[in-house]
């Protein structure tokens, strides 16, 4: 189980976990599109996938209902979810996981994980955001249809 890929000039990569930012990243304004669904389910064949999320629309249950039992929904409590979501990566092992955000409390988990992607869709992403991302792309679906390709990935950061 995993995704294997090399990028010239960088390194081998072993993807065994995806961490996932919900609103903004997967959901936009807490609504997951049937696509994203889609491709989720083709994604968790081959790796262990996680959303974090400060639930800011109310719509975790929602989601963790939506996505069943092969995703790992996970609602974070305080004041400081950057720290949070970092220490997540950490604990699930940085060179082996892929961050997908688009907020400034993803900025810390992009940063520590071995690859970082950042996602527009409607709601943007933030400065800080990416500065910390290896890759930036215009949607949800760009970033599942590259982890699912990941020659696309090699493509792109090849040096």
């Amino acid at each position: 189980m995993g995704i294997k890929f090399d990028v010239p000039g960088r390194q081998a990569y072993q993807v065994k976990a995806i961490v996932f930012d919900l609103n903004g990243t997967l959901a936009v304004d807490g609504n997951l599109r049937p696509s994203t669904r889609e491709l989720l389910s083709q994604l968790v064949e081959n790796v262990c996938v996680y959303v974090l999320t400060a639930d800011t629309h109310d719509s975790a249950s929602r989601v963790r209902e939506i996505l069943g039992d092969k995703v790992e929904v996970q609602v974070l409590q305080g004041e400081n979810t950057t720290e949070a979501k970092r220490a997540f990566i950490q604990k699930l092992g940085p060179e082996s996981t892929v961050a997908v955000g688009n907020g400034a409390n993803d900025a810390g988990m992009l940063e520590e994980a071995v690859l970082g992607l950042a996602v527009l869709e409607e709601e943007g992403a933030a400065a800080d955001l990416l500065c910390k991302a290896d890759l930036v792309v215009r949607s949800i679906d760009d970033a599942l249809e590259l982890l699912l390709h990941p020659r696309r990935i090699v493509a792109t950061l090849r040096r």
